[in-house]
């Protein structure tokens, strides 16, 4: 079996090869010199960020484990990371638009870099600390980036169709590379120098005040409503307001929720879905197949994106259908092919058969993050970007909250359907969103006839 996975995973890096390399010069985006040192530095900074975010997640779990507490105990230390992100992450967040999102970014290293450091503490109310300053650097870095980043690029007069090679190359870099270069770092710092599971924790902390450094040199600060008169419940109201008069909006809340809700599910159930009889499995080498399926994703949203006869409305509604269908794999197999009776052993053939599902599931998480990132500054008004970003992550975050309390009260296959049903629900508000955006633009354009005078005569 361990012939099939380095199969796999060798199969997934020559697909990427030749999707990057068969890139022709009309899906690649010719930006001035200007623009590619400004996406560069905007890349450099990402990576290193993603880099502290993504050394903390393989030792997390084993860390708590091994300062002797409970699943139990580590499963409420989890939600009060999820909890934290949707309560005080969600008005952090929010202060970006008023105090600046250069601020909020160098937030997100000082929390996060606080939050590392609280990893030392083998007590357990120091390590709920830790979670809480965990989720609200969460909420920074999914919201304060990204609105820096379309203020900025904006505000510089770059062609907005640039945008989306900036977001594409965040998430190929951020998402996939990084994420298969820490995974492979923190296994040598943790297990083969030794140094023990806190040393990735202090790596991510170096990463982070590296690029803490960066932003305090070469960034400029922007905003979004900095008005004297409007304070934070205002922010609140006029968020709410936005989303609830303008259908585009909160359609794109909705389908962010549940994509987003439906793959933080993934990452709990992807492991028992694989070895549901304890068969021996290679976590991190799956891990790094499923980063690599994202990065082959990433590939082809950029080639997509960079097609002006292509929308990100149309072909996003077939990325949640097939999303939905993967997540169907476990259940199809659950009652097709019998399970294995045998405790431990390799992965079965059923295992097999979803393993491929779920690489593809990646794939379509790979998609979406650069594709949802184009909607957003599409969609989204400038002066609120990162409160109703943070809006969204309210739903989110409960629902996984929800989802964390209850993974034993339901079996497996339970689980995967409902992510399968929010994928497609998903898929039908895509549908609608793409619908009410060519209305609009339909609108906008007649509009702009009558006033110019240009209005075709009907005769």
């Amino acid at each position: 079996m361990e012939l099939f996975y380095y199969l796999l995973f060798a199969g997934l890096s020559a697909v990427v090869a030749l999707v990057e390399l068969s890139k022709t010069s009309k899906d690649r985006v010719a930006g001035s010199a200007a623009f590619n040192s400004f996406k560069n530095n905007y890349l450099v900074v990402y990576s290193l960020m993603m880099a502290g975010d993504w050394l903390q997640g393989p030792y997390v779990y084993f860390l708590y484990s091994q300062y002797g507490f409970d699943k139990g105990d580590i499963g409420r230390l989890f939600i009060a990371g999820f909890g934290s992100s949707m309560l005080f992450g969600t008005v952090v967040g929010s202060l970006a638009d008023k105090q600046g999102r250069k601020r909020a970014c160098v937030l997100y290293c000082i929390t996060y870099i606080l939050s590392c450091i609280t990893k030392h503490s083998p007590q357990y109310k120091v390590l709920m600390l830790g979670r809480i300053l965990g989720g609200i650097a969460t909420s920074l870095l999914f919201s304060a980036f990204e609105s820096w980043l379309v203020a900025e690029h904006n505000k510089r007069g770059f062609e907005p169709q640039w945008l989306s090679l900036t977001f594409s190359k965040a998430i190929f870099l951020g998402n996939g590379l990084i994420a298969i270069v820490a995974g492979l770092f923190a296994n040598l710092l943790a297990d083969n120098l030794g140094f023990g599971p806190v040393a990735p924790f202090d790596a991510a902390a170096c990463f982070l005040a590296i690029g803490m450094a960066i932003i305090l040199s070469s960034w400029n600060e922007n905003y979004g409503d900095s008005s004297d008169n409007k304070n934070l419940l205002s922010q609140f109201k006029g968020a709410a307001i936005a989303i609830a008069s303008d259908e585009k909006i909160a359609l794109l809340g909705a389908i962010q929720s549940l994509f987003e809700g439906s793959m933080y599910t993934f990452v709990f159930l992807w492991t028992p879905a694989l070895s549901p009889n304890d068969e021996d499995i290679p976590h991190g080498f799956i891990f790094a197949t499923f980063m690599l399926s994202s990065m082959l994703g990433s590939s082809i949203a950029s080639r997509l994106m960079a097609r002006p006869t292509i929308k990100v409305e149309s072909y996003m509604q077939i990325v949640f259908i097939i999303s939905a269908c993967t997540l169907l794999l476990p259940i199809v197999t659950n009652f097709l092919l019998l399970p294995a009776g045998v405790k431990g052993g390799t992965i079965s053939f059923a295992g097999c058969i979803q393993l491929f599902g779920f690489c593809t599931f990646e794939a379509c998480v790979g998609i979406f993050w650069p594709s949802i990132m184009k909607m957003r500054s599409q969609y989204i008004p400038e002066e609120a970007r990162s409160t109703i970003m943070n809006f969204f992550r309210i739903p989110l975050n409960v629902f996984v909250c929800i989802v964390l309390y209850n993974v034993n009260a339901f079996p497996i296959t339970i689980m995967f359907g409902m992510c399968s049903i929010f994928l497609f629900m998903a898929s039908v508000l895509q549908r609608r969103l793409m619908v009410v955006a060519e209305s609009h633009k339909s609108n906008w354009t007649m509009t702009k006839e009558r006033e110019t005078g240009t209005e075709p005569l009907n005769i």
